[in-house]
């Protein structure tokens, strides 16, 4: 059993998707509606543009969408279909592309709300006073220790459970600078990010109250396949609920290493990347190193996709 999954934010490059645009005119299809649903061209800033500027979370995640739904097309070209594979997922926006992928929502309609999303977070807190910061080889439920019994001291927050041995903190640059002391006082290997918002947490408020009216001026469709919630790392049962945990998401974990482990749980051995890079494929190796893991970046990868296997 099968299932896809979807990268976020920190996954993209100047150049993505470009091979197969040239290669499969449907995954250029893609782009173009894109472009043509923001009234900008944003495949160029993706292709030519400067990365700074693509980074800017505002362009990053209608770009990465953009990718992981113009690699599927070109898949698609090539046999793939509903029928082969039951689950999808992705990580944070990737949400999103996830939903685009098993038919919840057209590229365009996405693309718009992955534009208003990116904004929202983005200003949501102003540029300086949040981050994020990096958690290496230590297991969550220590973390949340930490946290705890430092509650007077700082506030921070769980951002990702990604996985075994890597978690992500949210929080104001103050309070995540006194806990990386903390974490190093306890030979806890931590990162500042290079991101210039605290995602997933309660600081992300005035971005989920501009989701939460966005969110509900759509209709969503019933999805072809099951899909599995960043929120709650379980099955999502119909559309309503989709939306609610939409809304959510802003401020909640991800719950990437719990939703990973439902889909092994649930038969899936196999797991096939969609967009660029590798994040979510060593992300699941680490999760469980039995598994079968592709990422698709280039025409060469598609061919080595067992279509019907």
């Amino acid at each position: 059993m099968r299932a896809l999954i979807f990268p976020g934010q920190g996954s993209q490059v100047i150049g993505m998707g470009k091979e197969l645009s040239e290669t499969y005119p449907e995954a250029r299809a893609v782009f173009e509606e894109v472009d043509d649903a923001l009234g900008e061209n944003l495949s160029k800033l993706i292709w030519e543009g400067e990365l700074n500027e693509l980074t800017l979370t505002k362009n990053a995640q209608p770009a990465l969408m953009a990718t992981s739904m113009a690699t599927l097309a070109a898949l698609i070209v090539e046999g793939f279909t509903f029928q082969n594979f039951s689950f999808v997922a992705g990580h944070s926006l990737g949400e999103y592309s996830a939903l685009a992928s098993v038919g919840c929502l057209t590229v365009e309609d996405t693309a718009k709300l992955l534009r208003i999303r990116g904004n929202a977070m983005q200003n949501s807190v102003p540029k300086g006073v949040g981050g994020m910061v990096a958690v290496l080889g230590s297991e969550i439920e220590i973390i949340k220790k930490i946290i705890d019994e430092n509650k007077d001291k700082y506030e921070c927050f769980i951002a990702n459970d990604n996985s075994v041995g890597q978690i992500v903190l949210s929080g104001k640059i103050e309070d995540l600078e006194k806990i990386m002391i903390d974490l190093k006082s306890s030979n806890i290997k931590n990162i500042k990010l290079p991101v210039s918002a605290p995602f997933h947490c309660k600081l992300m408020n005035n971005a989920s109250l501009v989701m939460k009216e966005e969110i509900a001026k759509l209709n969503f469709n019933e999805p072809k396949n099951i899909l599995i919630s960043n929120v709650t790392g379980k099955e999502i049962s119909n559309s309503n609920e989709l939306k609610e945990l939409l809304v959510r998401q802003i401020e909640s974990s991800v719950r990437w290493r719990e939703s990973v482990l439902l889909m092994i749980e649930k038969g899936v051995t196999e797991f096939i990347e969609i967009g660029p890079g590798k994040v979510l494929s060593g992300l699941i190796k680490r999760i469980d190193r039995n598994v079968k893991v592709s990422a698709i970046n280039s025409e060469e990868d598609i061919k080595l996709i067992n279509i019907n296997e």
